[in-house]
């Protein structure tokens, strides 16, 4: 039986954890044509949604993500102005239990999970996406509505529901760094904000694909690091060797930037998503030319490449590391210990029935 209300989160503007408001009284979404929906057992705090909520994608804002002041209303999210309230949430696990019109796969009772950023076809912008808890109401909710044919049936992983619901975003991001950026067997690989989500997951999928994995992690964090393959840590506030990695995962930015691209040997490639230590870098584009480097920007995600996630959730051959479980109700603590770093891997948000 599905309610007539729910409840969830609601981002009512741009701003701090003051504008997230937990609401009982939410109506439960119906699926449309084409869609389908889901009781959402699991979703993870991401950057994406607390950038979104700070407004930090703006152009006018130029600190780091724990810098902002989240006072932007125009045009602070992916594609410009968020509407709201919106019901954020990219990451998910959950169960199908009602279809719209048109649907038949994935049947009802399927465990699902889907992409945090969305591929549709849009004449003359081969890359067009719409992003789940942006574009679209997310899964900071009992139920979410998605487009069906963007979900993927994990019923048969051998992970748990909370495993699978820290994975869309964090391991979709890094396995898309990595493919766009070639990393293979015997490539020597550079890992940037080593310890969080994204970082985690590109060593762990870097070294499955045969990599020699560097990364950089804060001293307290470094076990966790080399517990998810890395041959070795660097401090973060250590230098990095010159043109010493073939390949530089970063998704850290700022400062640092430069120097990454110093780290890299002739030939290389650095491939880039994120910017929490701010999204503006001094290059001196000698070094790029001049050592024949190129650089991947990565936001969208083919849908080949989250096809190739789903099938590592589904012979559990990955887990990732997920340090504590908030109920969704706790959204602004869960949070705020994510933009503190206090825990190395992902923080998960649990809906309760």
């Amino acid at each position: 039986m599905i309610p007539e209300t729910m409840s969830g989160v609601q981002l009512i503007g741009h701003g701090g954890p003051e504008k997230l408001v937990w609401r009982n009284d939410l109506s439960t979404p119906q699926p449309r044509a084409g869609e389908a929906l889901v009781r959402v057992s699991a979703a993870g705090v991401n950057n994406t949604d607390i950038n979104t909520r700070l407004g930090w994608y703006a152009k006018t804002v130029t600190a780091p993500t724990n810098a902002s002041s989240g006072t932007i209303t125009a045009d602070g999210a992916w594609g410009g102005a968020l509407a709201f309230p919106r019901i954020q949430g990219g990451d998910l696990c959950g169960e199908v239990v009602a279809l719209g019109d048109g649907v038949s796969s994935p049947e009802i009772g399927k465990r699902v999970t889907c992409a945090l950023n969305q591929p549709i076809a849009k004449s003359g912008v081969p890359v067009y996406f719409e992003a789940l808890g942006s574009e679209r109401d997310g899964a900071f909710a009992q139920y979410c509505c998605v487009s069906a044919d963007q979900l993927f049936d994990v019923s048969e992983s051998p992970l748990t529901d909370i495993e699978i619901g820290a994975m869309p975003c964090a391991y979709g991001t890094a396995l898309n760094l990595l493919t766009r950026s070639q990393v293979n067997d015997g490539d020597r690989v550079l890992v940037t904000g080593a310890s969080g989500g994204v970082g985690l997951a590109t060593v762990q999928l870097a070294r499955q694909k045969g990599a020699r994995v560097t990364a950089i992690a804060a001293a307290a964090k470094a076990d966790a690091v080399l517990t998810a393959g890395a041959q070795s840590v660097l401090d973060r506030d250590a230098s990095l060797p010159k043109e010493d990695f073939t390949v530089v995962i970063d998704v850290v930015g700022g400062n640092q930037f430069g120097e990454c691209l110093d780290a890299l040997c002739p030939g290389g490639r650095l491939a880039t998503s994120g910017a929490i230590a701010g999204p503006m870098a001094e290059v001196d584009l000698r070094t790029l030319y001049l050592k024949d480097l190129t650089v991947f920007g990565c936001t969208y995600q083919s849908r080949e490449v989250f096809r190739a996630l789903v099938s590592l959730i589904n012979t559990g051959s990955l887990r990732p590391l997920v340090s504590k479980v908030y109920p969704l109700n706790d959204i602004a603590q869960a949070q705020t210990d994510f933009m503190a770093k206090r825990y190395p891997g992902k923080l998960v948000l649990r809906p309760f029935f």
